[in-house]
Formats: structure tokens, C-alpha cells, sequence
């Protein structure tokens, strides 16, 4: 298939119009409600009103081009650990042999979709203040929370591609990208420099504070999924574990992990929902997509999918496969544990061998944050304290309970600090394979992506390490410079 090329460029004053049209969501799986486009004098008017615009803000960040589907997918492709099958530039070719230009859609549309979604969140905001009368006040403050965690969400994506270098590459001092903090709704305002990291993550974590402080700890039993498809206070706090990894404050992640994560086996949350990990390797990836695991979503389904060739099923089982030189190929990884039992799909004649976690593209919840995580975060950040140069024993009973969970014939047992850290990131990457981590991991821990069939290494010091601001914010924002 020829590449895409759009012809026309939307401009970015229109996209943010977009943000203040009253598109909204069922509550208990965000499914977009088609309504008259409402004006903005109009749009929180009444209690039914702006809850729509709040649905909106979540209907927005679930874009298949953001967090519906291919965020995950490029942060997952850039790795080691898959290979690409159809060679096909619209589905993320570029992005896995480290091609893509300013001009490059993926480019284009993933800013375009995660910018959309920050400004929703900045319109709702200003929204709900100027309209405080129409809803009580305990409501709008918890309507807020959730809206700043899905901006925090937001913020983090794009930082995690287009920032010039990791935080830890200079303790936050690089450039990252504009931070937008008020609601543009014309072309007035389009141009904003870039911040550091370090003003981006301190916003990211702004917002999460204030999301934990004032989010409900649950939604009920009998809310449907709200309690996976909804942002809550576990989700704040597992989020802020994730923010505090990038930024090596391990600490903080073991303070935050603390407040989800009991002290002893078996591992769960004993406050808000009581989240744990799933029986199975599974259930997590399978209806109705709300185990006890599954800490924080994007719901798909038949009338509300992530759209053609964004979903993670058709992926992991059409695009890429999966490299037998990368983490399939450890000997760490054997042929009993569930993941490989349960996920890979070595069918005759098909080579390389395809992960079948996500199997269906419509009818499947996007996972972005699983209690898995949770519990690896926690280990890792245990077992990297500095004052602490022996071996974790709670680390690595965390880790097990990952490991058992999947095989219950094989434990890990770290003789030193090296190989429990080591141990951990393995199991990362096995775990969380396919759900959009191992970029993550490698820019966080400042190492050089590796080689991968016929795509060479690429430096920690490259241009390549990171993805090009793109062509259209560079016309549209003059305070706007290139990453070099």
C-alpha cells in the first residue's frame, strides 16, 4: 500500500474548534452520543450538558491515533522485540526503523490527536468555572479531576516521543513541548514555546495530585465499568508511580505504590477498589475487560472502534510479529508460562510468530494501566533505593507474583541488587509485551535502542532517539523550534 499523503493540512486553529462541539459518552463505556453540535453558551448549560463535555474529553484522548490504540503501538514497535511483516508506511513502518520525518502523518496526526485532547480537557475546565451555579459544587470538583487526569495522560504521551531527550538524560533540562494550559477555540494563542520536561512533568503531576485528592475511590458495583473505563483515585495513584519512574525519584513510587500495594502476599489494594492481580494471565485481555487488574482502560467496541489499521489486535497479528531474536527468544521466557501458552501463535507457514493478546480490534478495552504494573513499578523502585544495596525481599516477591502468576514452576532468585533490577526489567518486558512499554523503558533507563533485523542500533545521543516535531506546528506556532 502507497503511503497516505494528506493533501490538504488541517489547521490548527480548527482542530481546536473541535473542542468545544458537545460530542459525549455513555458513562459506563464512553461510547460517543450523537448530538446537535451545541454553542459554547450553550454547552454547560445544565447538569446533562456537561457531563456530555466530560465524557467528551475522555471520547477524545481514546482517538485511535492516541490513546486508543497507536500510542501504544509506536511506543511498544520501537523496541527490540517485534518485526515488521507488510512494510506498509500508513502502519508504522517508519516508526519502527526510525524513518519518520517532520512531515510524516503519524507524526502529524498523534501531536494532533494528543494536543485535541489537552485542549477538550482546557475548554471543559474553563467550562465548568464559568458555569458554577448549574452544578453543585462537590460534582464539579470531582468532574475536574477526572478531566485533569486525562490531560495529565495526555502530557505524558507526547512528552514520551517528542521531547529533544529523556529526563534523565539531564535531569529534566531539555525542551519538551508547549504546555497549553488554557483553552484556545480560534487561532489566537496557537503560538507557545516549548517547556523543559521538568515544567511538564511538574504540570503532569499538578494535575494527578489534584485528580487523586478529589476523584471518587470508586464508582459502585453497580456502575458497569465506570470503575475501569472512569479515572479514580487508584488510578491517579498508579499514574503518578509511572511519572515518579521517569523522573528515577524511586521514593516517590514506593510511597505512592504504598498507598495500593499491601505489605505482604497475597498483593492487592486494601482501600478505594481492591485491585489485584487477575487470576489468569488472561482475563485481563478478554470480556468483559474488567478483572480486578485492569486499573484504567479505553473502551472499544463494534460502533466504537479505534478506527481501520489502529487497533492492537490486527497489529500484533498482521503488522509485526515477533522477533525470535528479542524477548522470545530468552530462555527466561519458557515454553510453560502462560503468556507464551495463552498469546503466541505460531501457526504453520507463519513466520515470524504473531501475539494474539488483543484479539479482536472492536471489541476490546485498551489496556493503560494494569496492576501488573503497578506491582513491577514497586519492585523496581525497592530494589534501585540507594541506600539499599542488598537484595529487596519484598521486591522480589513482587516480581514472583508477576512471574507465578504465569508459570508457578519458575521463580526468580536475584543473588545480587544487578540481577533483581535486571530480572525486573525482564519481566517488563515479557509482562507488558504489546502494551506499549518498551520504548518507554529504554528512553527512561537512557540506553540505546538495539539493533532489530535490518534496523541498526540507535544512539541514546540521536536525533532518531526521538520523534520530529512536526511540520504543521512548525508553520502554525512561531515560538515553535525544531528538535536538534
Amino acid at each position: 500500500m502507497k503511503r497516505i499523503i494528506i493533501q490538504t493540512r488541517v489547521m490548527l486553529s480548527a482542530l481546536l474548534l473541535l473542542a468545544i462541539i458537545g460530542t459525549g459518552c455513555k458513562k459506563e463505556n464512553l461510547i460517543p452520543i450523537p448530538q446537535t453540535a451545541l454553542s459554547d453558551a450553550t454547552s454547560f448549560s445544565s447538569p446533562q450538558r456537561i457531563a456530555q463535555q466530560v465524557f467528551g474529553v475522555y471520547s477524545a484522548a481514546k482517538s485511535g491515533q492516541f490513546l486508543g490504540g497507536r500510542a501504544m503501538i509506536y511506543q511498544d514497535v520501537r523496541g527490540e522485540d517485534w518485526i515488521n511483516v507488510t512494510t506498509n508506511g500508513v502502519t508504522a513502518l517508519g516508526v519502527w526503523n526510525f524513518s519518520i520525518t517532520e512531515g510524516d502523518n503519524q507524526v502529524e496526526n498523534y501531536w494532533a490527536a494528543g494536543y485535541a485532547a489537552i485542549n477538550r480537557a482546557n475548554v471543559v475546565l474553563e467550562g465548568i468555572d464559568a458555569n458554577a451555579s448549574v452544578i453543585p459544587a462537590t460534582l464539579a470538583t470531582k468532574y475536574k479531576a477526572e478531566v485533569r487526569f486525562i490531560r495529565a495522560l495526555s502530557y505524558f504521551y507526547l512528552q514520551s516521543l517528542y521531547a529533544r531527550r529523556p529526563f534523565n538524560a539531564d535531569n529534566g533540562a531539555s525542551l519538551s513541548i508547549p504546555l497549553r494550559l488554557t483553552a484556545n477555540k480560534g487561532s489566537a494563542g496557537a503560538s507557545l514555546a516549548r517547556a523543559t520536561q521538568t515544567a511538564v512533568f511538574s504540570q503532569i503531576l499538578e494535575d494527578l495530585n489534584f485528580a487523586e485528592q478529589n476523584l471518587p475511590a470508586t464508582y459502585g458495583a453497580a456502575a458497569g465499568d465506570s470503575n475501569v473505563v472512569r479515572a479514580h483515585k487508584n488510578a491517579a495513584v498508579a499514574m503518578k508511580m509511572r511519572v515518579y519512574m521517569h523522573m528515577n525519584r524511586w521514593s516517590d513510587v514506593i510511597t505512592e505504590g504504598n498507598k495500593i500495594v499491601s505489605t505482604t502476599t497475597p498483593f492487592q489494594s486494601t482501600s478505594n477498589i481492591n485491585h489485584r492481580l487477575a487470576a489468569t494471565a488472561l482475563a485481563p485481555f478478554r470480556t468483559p475487560y474488567t478483572s480486578t487488574e485492569n486499573i484504567f482502560s479505553m473502551p472499544m467496541n463494534v460502533t466504537n472502534s479505534p478506527g481501520t489499521q489502529n487497533g492492537l489486535g490486527g497489529y500484533w497479528t498482521n503488522e509485526f510479529g515477533l522477533n525470535s531474536a528479542g524477548i522470545l527468544g530468552s530462555t527466561l521466557f519458557p515454553a510453560t508460562d502462560a503468556r507464551r501458552t495463552n498469546f503466541l501463535t505460531p501457526a504453520a507457514g507463519t513466520t515470524p510468530a504473531r501475539w494474539t493478546k488483543f484479539n479482536d480490534d472492536l471489541n476490546n478495552y485498551v489496556p493503560v494501566i494494569r496492576y501488573a504494573e503497578v506491582l513491577l513499578n514497586l519492585a523496581e523502585a525497592l530494589a534501585r533505593q540507594a541506600a539499599n544495596p542488598a537484595v529487596d525481599s519484598r521486591a522480589v516477591a513482587l516480581l514472583n507474583a508477576v512471574r507465578n502468576r504465569a508459570d508457578a514452576s519458575v521463580s526468580w532468585a536475584p543473588a545480587t541488587k544487578t540481577e533483581l533490577i535486571d530480572a525486573i526489567l525482564l519481566e517488563r518486558r515479557i509482562e507488558l509485551l504489546g502494551e506499549g512499554f518498551r520504548s518507554l523503558d529504554i528512553m527512561r533507563l537512557g540506553i540505546d535502542f538495539p539493533a532489530k533485523a535490518s534496523v541498526s542500533s540507535v544512539s541514546s545521543t540521536s536525533l532518531s532517539y526521538v520523534w520530529p516535531i512536526p511540520a504543521t506546528e512548525l508553520q502554525l506556532n512561531s515560538l515553535m523550534v525544531r528538535n536538534n
